[in-house]
Order: C-alpha cells, then structure tokens, then sequence
C-alpha cells in the first residue's frame, strides 16, 4: 500500500466528521460546534493532500510505479 494512503483515508475521515459536525451545529445553533466542524472538514482537506504528494513522491522513487 502506498505511503500516503493512510493521509487520504485519514484525511477523508476527517472531512465527514467535518461535515456532520457543521451541520449539527447550523441545526442546533451552535456556531461553536459550527465552526469545529469546517475546521475538521479543512484539516482533513490538509491530510488528504499531503497524501497525495506522499504517493507522488513514492511513484518517482520507485520506477515500476510510474
């Protein structure tokens, strides 16, 4: 398994969580709640790309990858 797949998936986590928290949030009216949720969408935005490189970079050390 490529090295930033963990990132990815983590990342992809991160962004649901995210998602549920910010709309928990408009629904209750916790703008505190709100605002976690698009933080946790962004950090997991972070993950998911620095996954990618990851797996770019992997792909240009190993020959066979590319």
């Amino acid at each position: 398994m490529p090295m930033g797949d963990d990132d990815k998936l983590e990342g992809k986590w991160d962004q649901a969580k995210g998602r549920v928290k910010r709309a928990a949030g408009e629904v209750t009216g916790n703008r505190e709640l709100k605002d976690e949720g698009a933080i946790d969408k962004l950090k997991g935005k972070m993950k998911e790309a620095k996954g990618s490189i990851k797996n770019a970079l992997d792909r240009d050390k190993d020959p066979e990858r590319r």
